[in-house]
């Protein structure tokens, strides 16, 4: 008897655990693989960039705002060609279109560009001449002195937005239902998170390694060309992965509703770029998937750079600051598992409305908390030394504690709930409207960080820390906004999956 009773719950909890059936792993498996090559390539490239920029000769934390005015004009190019592509490619050319572009680049300066920066770039003197002269514009001068590693940096930042939030989720909304979204899309953000792990502990074992070379030898040029090496082989490994799946599982209708040839449609008129515009800023829906969006780029990007200026001061060498990157990312690929598995069943409980408010929650405490230490910094070194470390390690410590906890709870909850929020749209809302979205909104929220960091660096010719106190006010006033979006869009996505039940019914 007792038996009989403990095999429902025992099944209960094995579909709470695993909520994938056998029948669909021959979909899941090669898209949870997908987000693992795509994050393993990213988690490379937003390391190398960091470290590449960061530490290079007259530069420091204080470029990134700057560059990140630059993210506006390439996106919003992208944005251009892509919506043009999307008129005149099938989905399968536009993704390949998309990617292998990227690899050709890395590729190019892995192996030609950076064994020959000296000669491309201006030399150190002259860029210290300039800084002199124009000291309320030395951090541009700065970038201009390495041009070619604000361009790296730039089309790393575009490869995330492009390749994770656009061509990935895009292809995910489009083939997998409702239904299976709820269970898929927490899983996918756990099997894409090992590769943090992986990238992190790849990152650190070439640093380590580089570093006992002789004081001779370029150690961080090599990593570079390793790192490359191993970000063009991922991406070939997307290609393929979506070449199998295009081939081999999407033409079966038990898997993908498009390959039933009862449910083709009709082409739907294509519309211009100005048309999309116009249909784009009309839809309320998508203006407060775009306020999420942006808030949590301007929110991610202050707080980044923030930290990152701690980390420079504390690491000074490529070398080892790409190696405590790796450490970050192997930890943050720890806690977001976790926190997958502890909030994966949020959304099926609670509703989407809690799974999207607890992101812009743990961003406004762990925030509070970081900003307080650096404000409080000096006041507390000698509470510090009573524990045998400085003020500016405890400052590095809690500063990735809060990036951890807070890239944790985007890729756990916010990613999930944010691409469940585009699966009710109609097809040209989808592919164009995400396209908007996640593109040009990404890059204006990151940008939009950015902007407010370059004003107040410029006006003031100072550092980071000399604009903290005006950072955190914005902070609160973006992070509420984020809330308030949050729960317009919410009653705005329920109206319109009622909607769709009764249209089916």
């Amino acid at each position: 008897m007792s038996n009989s009773l403990d095999e429902p719950h025992l099944s209960k909890i094995r579909i709470t655990l695993w909520p994938i059936q056998n029948s669909e792993l021959k979909k899941f498996l090669p898209m949870g693989m997908m987000m693992f090559l795509v994050l393993f390539d990213y988690t490379l490239l937003r390391n190398t960039k960091d470290a590449l920029l960061i530490t290079a000769p007259m530069c420091g934390a204080e470029v990134i705002p700057f560059l990140k005015i630059g993210d506006i004009p390439c996106a919003i190019l992208f944005f251009f060609i892509y919506a043009k592509l999307s008129n005149i490619l099938s989905r399968e050319k536009l993704f390949y279109s998309c990617l292998i572009p990227f690899l050709i680049f890395f590729g190019v300066f892995a192996f030609i560009i950076y064994p020959n920066r000296e000669f491309l770039h201006p030399t150190l003197e002259s860029v210290i001449t300039l800084r002199e002269a124009y000291p309320h514009l030395k951090w541009f001068i700065s970038i201009y002195g390495v041009w070619s590693f604000g361009i790296f940096y730039i089309l790393s930042e575009l490869f995330g937005v492009i390749i994770i939030a656009l061509l990935f989720w895009q292809f995910a909304n489009e083939v997998t239902r409702t239904n299976e979204a709820k269970r898929f899309y927490p899983f996918f953000g756990f099997l894409g998170n090992i590769a943090l792990m992986t990238a992190g502990t790849f990152g650190e074992y070439l640093a380590q390694l580089n570093a006992s070379l002789p004081s001779e030898a370029d150690a961080w040029g090599m990593s570079i060309s390793y790192i490359i090496t191993s970000v063009v082989a991922a991406g070939t490994g997307v290609i393929c992965i979506y070449w199998w799946m295009n081939r081999y599982v999407l033409i079966d209708p038990f898997y993908y509703d498009g390959a039933k040839p009862e449910e083709k449609k009709k082409d739907k008129p294509k519309l211009s770029i100005g048309e999309s515009l116009s249909y784009l800023l009309s839809s309320k829906y998508l203006g407060f998937i775009a306020i999420l969006v942006v808030s949590y780029g301007i929110t991610a990007n202050i707080i980044d750079v923030t930290w990152k200026s701690q980390v420079k001061d504390y690491f000074p060498k490529s070398n080892d600051y790409f190696a405590f990157m790796g450490r970050f990312s192997y930890w943050t690929g720890i806690a977001t598992m976790a926190l997958i598995m502890t909030t994966k069943g949020i959304v099926r409980r609670f509703g989407w409305f809690t799974g999207a408010i607890i992101t812009p929650s743990m961003f406004l405490i762990t925030s509070a908390l970081f900003f307080t230490f650096i404000l409080f910094k000096d006041s507390l070194e000698s509470p510090t030394l009573m524990f045998g470390v400085g003020s500016l390690y405890m400052a590095v410590m809690i500063g990735a504690t809060q990036n951890i906890l807070s890239k944790g709870m985007k890729y756990s909850l916010f990613d999930p709930t944010k691409e469940m929020a585009y699966i009710p749209l109609d097809q040209e809302l989808k592919v164009k409207g995400k396209a908007a979205v996640d593109v040009i909104g990404s890059r204006l929220g990151k940008s939009g960080g950015g902007f407010i960091q370059f004003i107040l660096l410029t006006l003031t010719a100072g550092t980071q820390m000399t604009i903290l106190p005006y950072l955190c006010a914005i902070l609160i006033v973006v992070m509420l906004t984020w809330m308030g979006a949050v729960k317009g869009l919410s009653k705005l996505y329920t109206d319109k999956l009622d909607s769709s039940k009764k249209l089916q019914t």
